[in-house]
């Protein structure tokens, strides 16, 4: 569950086009919101994306906001230790399509320079990093990257929101401190 308050330097930034940035009237179940591409950013990706869970039907300790949240917090720590670049934040979308029991989370940074994931990374054991997309991976019922215009890219990942999925984050105990589960969960 999520402690704390949001500071106004905190807060998501705001472009010249702020409807893409909140929910609109036409997409009730869509949101974004623009980062610093700085561990603090990232942090906050992630709190706005449990909360608008919350605001959507699932509580924070919930299965699909833990899911949501670990994909979301790997994805921006992504876009800010590979896809920094001066000047550009990084954007993150959470789209609810009720009706497929999903969540599409879409996270763009400026990186376009560098290959875009195709699959995830083979593991190294004694690797202090790496595992993000292989965490992704495995919670995730389709993942992958779209180049972005005029610059950057957008890592896109779809995962299940339904009682029963397959990527259910119950089947993986312990994996996200902000969730109620722990590893001595049977």
């Amino acid at each position: 569950m999520l402690t704390g308050t949001t500071t106004p330097e905190e807060r998501p930034r705001r472009t010249a086009n702020a409807a893409a940035l909140h929910d609109t009237a036409h997409e009730p179940h869509s949101w974004a919101g623009q980062f610093a591409p700085s561990p603090r950013g990232a942090q906050l990706a992630r709190r706005l994306a449990v909360r608008r869970m919350e605001d959507w039907g699932h509580p924070p300790e919930s299965d699909a906001s833990c899911t949501v949240a670990l994909v979301v917090g790997e994805l921006a720590a992504n876009a800010v230790q590979h896809g920094r670049a001066p000047g550009r934040d990084f954007h993150l979308r959470l789209a609810l399509d009720t009706a497929a029991d999903l969540v599409r989370i879409e996270v763009a940074d400026a990186a376009s320079a560098k290959r875009l994931p195709s699959a995830p990374p083979s593991l190294c054991p004694e690797g202090e990093s790496g595992r993000g997309l292989l965490l992704v991976d495995v919670l995730a019922l389709r993942w992958g990257s779209t180049p972005r215009r005029p610059v950057g890219k957008t890592v896109w990942v779809e995962v299940s929101v339904g009682a029963s999925s397959p990527a259910d984050p119950g089947n993986h105990p312990g994996t996200d401190p902000h969730c109620s589960r722990t590893t001595s969960e049977a």
